[in-house]
C-alpha cells in the first residue's frame, strides 16, 4: 500500500491539497493566529510521510505540480491591485518610500545577525532572499550561491510568522491606516502575508499586492550589494 501511494503521480497532490483543507478547517473552527493552515499543512504532510515511511523525493514527485501555479497565483493578485489603482496614483511617493525603508532595514537586518552569530558568506546570501515570493527567492538565492533548499524554508517561516504576528504588531505600534497595513505584510511577509491582507480589507490587499512585485523587483537589485558586504 506503501509503495502504491510513492509511486503515484497525484499521491503528492492529493496529500498537499487535503492537509491544508484541514488547516482550513482548524482555522475557522477555533479563530487562532496560531493556527495557520499553511503551518498545519506542512506539519501533516511531514507526519503522514513518516508514519507510512515515504521518501521525500516520491511525495515530491506529484506536489511538484502545484508549484507550477505560484506564477499564476501571482499574477492574480494584480486584480485588487487595478482596483484600487487610483489609490496608488495618489500615494505613489509614501508607497515607495515605504518599501524602499522597508528593504534596506530588511537587508541591514539580516547583515547585523548574521555578523553576530557568526554565518559564513553562503549562509548570509541565503537568506538574504527572505522577504521575496518563493519564485523569486529560489532564483536570487541560486544566483547569489546560497542553499536553495534553507532559502525556501526561511521565506515560508518568515510568511507564516508575518502573517501571525502582523495584527499584534500593528496593535502595539497603533498602525491602523490600510495602505500602511497592506505594505508592511506584503513587504515582510510576501503572498503569505498578503492573504492576511485580504483577510484586513481590500485596500490592504491591493497595497499587499504591490508590495509583492516592487519589493521583489527592489529585492533582486539590493541583494546583489548587500551580498558584498560579507
Amino acid at each position: 500500500m506503501t509503495e502504491f501511494l510513492g509511486n503515484s503521480l497525484f499521491f503528492g497532490v492529493g496529500v498537499s491539497l487535503i492537509a491544508y483543507e484541514v488547516g482550513l478547517l482548524l482555522r475557522r473552527k477555533f479563530a487562532l493566529a496560531i493556527l495557520n493552515p499553511l503551518l498545519i499543512a506542512i506539519c501533516c504532510v511531514i507526519l503522514f510521510n513518516k508514519a507510512l515511511n515515504i521518501p521525500y523525493d516520491d511525495y515530491y514527485e506529484g506536489a511538484q505540480y502545484l508549484s507550477y501555479l505560484l506564477t499564476p497565483a501571482t499574477v492574480a493578485l494584480a486584480v485588487p491591485l487595478y482596483r484600487q489603482l487610483k489609490l496608488l496614483k495618489t500615494h505613489w511617493l509614501a508607497i515607495l518610500c515605504g518599501l524602499g525603508a522597508g528593504i534596506i532595514a530588511g537587508g541591514l537586518g539580516i547583515l547585523a545577525l548574521s555578523v553576530l552569530f557568526g554565518l559564513d558568506h553562503q549562509l548570509y546570501v541565503t537568506l538574504l532572499p527572505k522577504s521575496v515570493t518563493t519564485a523569486i527567492g529560489m532564483e536570487l538565492s541560486r544566483e547569489l550561491g546560497g542553499v536553495v533548499a534553507i532559502t525556501t524554508a526561511v521565506i515560508i517561516v518568515t510568511g507564516i510568522l508575518g502573517n501571525v504576528i502582523g495584527d499584534f504588531i500593528f496593535s502595539i505600534f497603533r498602525i491602523k491606516h490600510p495602505i500602511a497595513k497592506g505594505l508592511a505584510l506584503g513587504n515582510s511577509a510576501h503572498a503569505i502575508g498578503t492573504a492576511k491582507a485580504m483577510e484586513l480589507g481590500e485596500v490592504e490587499g491591493a497595497m499587499s499586492s504591490l508590495a509583492i512585485a516592487v519589493a521583489g523587483v527592489l529585492t533582486v537589485v539590493s541583494a546583489s550589494v548587500f551580498a558584498q558586504f560579507l
